[in-house]
């Protein structure tokens, strides 16, 4: 710990939703770890729906009594229900409209040297002008990989010189530097359109911005993703752009909290019933906090995993109402299983099924010993766990970058296989049995676990003391202290 850390303060502020509060609640224990005070600055879900992620930093709040959470005074927030404009557009401009509170917020902590840094998510880039006005050190914090950062770093150069989207050009595939080649359907769908709509437009600005702080904190670590890692440091990566340092200090994973130690009453029923499961012989399927799936692929789901044979732990969520993006607005109720499920399914596979209704405690089920596969929508929070706890994956792709999280996976980091349904909207049951089958039984799934293996035991390394990402997180300190110097 440096002489008087402990007076300094470190002001993370990640936006909202479970993906980026989750992984930025990690980051703030390893401020905490290094002899910091953490104030996490919290804006208030302007929406209660299913998919706003509420309930879930307030369970955050109360678990981590060590940081301090400051809640923004509310502003009114925009009509999303009626608004034409596309969500996304209205929540970052109602996070925009927040700078003044987060001012006067910073201005609160005196004197100005005990305010260390602004970690910023990667989605909150107008914070930066609140920092530059203050003379307040501000780094981003990256919650996505390193290969996605170094896509989107790439990326306004690629669509500066286009007239037309890129959804023209299907599945070409795109070169970058640090990454495989990425076909184009790949990217982030609103990414696809006209360049200059406001949608395309408004989040190249936010990736480009991502790299005009001081920094990036990235949840990623160096062997797993060394490759994009490096692209960051090579000229041809912005032409004529000196990038900021790029910090790999992953992974930042919840550790879950179910281990046997515990009293048995305080043990989820899932983890109790993987106790008496043997090792390595269950498949976990789960979509995120924001995954759903429509009624005709839950049961293609269950029948693919009835035909397998084979030992399941699968979270149901209510399909979403439609595919529009306003479907993030809904609050929709817990799942009626008798309905979704085919009539029987879980009488003929009780004892070795378990289902659950919404929300799984993830990292305790990844990190149990009966685990053994996982099928994942490919967000990087998911990603990370499963990597951490040493269990391979079976990639079935939603939304967001997780398309492009699925062929770093696959192609670059060997610690998954693709679920190929999920380019044509149904995975249909031949093939969940077929996948579950060859990742639990098969030759090419025991180099599979075994890679999964070895990808743990680089995740351990990396942060232990001497570790890539230990190392790189003193060496993010020691640059904001020379800042100061």
């Amino acid at each position: 710990m440096d002489n008087g850390s402990a007076k300094q303060t470190v002001v993370l502020f990640p936006g909202g939703g479970v993906g980026h509060v989750g992984p930025m609640t990690q980051l703030a224990k390893v401020f905490l770890d290094h002899g910091y005070d953490v104030t996490m600055v919290i804006i208030e879900p302007p929406i209660k729906s299913t998919d706003s992620g509420a309930g879930f930093i307030e369970r955050v709040a109360a678990s981590n009594p060590s940081i301090t959470f400051h809640v923004l005074p509310p502003i009114p927030p925009p009509d999303f229900a009626s608004s034409r404009k596309h969500p996304f557009l209205l929540m970052i401009e109602f996070m925009r409209q927040y700078n003044e509170k987060l001012e006067s917020f910073l201005r609160s902590i005196v004197p100005r040297a005990r305010l260390h840094s602004l970690v910023i998510d990667m989605f909150c880039t107008q914070a930066i002008d609140v920092a530059a006005k203050l003379g307040v050190p501000v780094y981003t914090f990256f919650a996505s990989g390193a290969g996605v950062l170094a896509v989107f770093t790439q990326l306004p150069a690629l669509l500066a010189g286009r007239r037309t989207g890129l959804k023209e050009l299907g599945d070409t595939p795109l070169e970058f530097l640090g990454v495989p080649p990425m076909p184009a359907s790949h990217l982030v769908r609103e990414l696809l359109e006209d360049p200059e709509d406001e949608l395309c437009r408004t989040m190249m600005n936010i990736w480009k911005r991502n790299t005009d702080t001081l920094g990036v904190l990235v949840n990623t670590f160096w062997s797993l993703e060394s490759r994009a890692l490096q692209a960051f440091r090579d000229p041809l990566c912005v032409p004529g752009r000196v990038l900021p340092p790029v910090y790999s200090i992953g992974p930042l994973v919840g550790k879950g909290g179910s281990g046997a130690d515990e009293e048995e009453a305080e043990r989820p029923e899932c983890i109790v019933w993987l106790d008496a499961q043997p090792e390595r012989s269950v498949v976990l399927l789960s979509w995120g906090s924001k995954g759903s799936l429509p009624e005709e692929q839950i049961k293609e789901i269950a029948a693919g995993l009835e035909k397998s044979g084979q030992r399941f732990l699968w979270v149901v969520r209510t399909p979403a109402g439609s595919d529009d993006p306003k479907r993030y607005l809904e609050q929709r109720p817990e799942p009626d299983l008798d309905a979704l499920l085919p009539e029987g399914f879980l009488e003929r596979t009780k004892g070795r099924g378990f289902v659950i209704k919404s929300w799984a405690p993830q990292a305790d089920i990844l990190t149990h010993p009966a685990t053994g596969a996982f099928v994942t929508h490919c967000g990087w929070n998911s990603t990370l766990e499963a990597i951490a706890a040493g269990v391979p994956m079976l990639c079935w792709p939603l939304g967001a970058e997780q398309k492009m999280n699925k062929v770093l996976m696959t192609a670059d980091m060997g610690v998954g296989v693709e679920l190929e349904g999920y380019k044509a909207g149904l995975i249909k049951a031949e093939e969940v049995e077929a996948k579950v089958r060859l990742v639990l039984e098969s030759e090419e799934g025991r180099e599979l676990r075994e890679r999964a293996a070895e990808r743990k035991k680089e995740a351990e390394e990396a942060l232990e003391d001497g570790g890539s990402s230990r190392a790189a997180f003193l060496q993010f300190l020691s640059d904001v202290k020379n800042l100061r110097a």
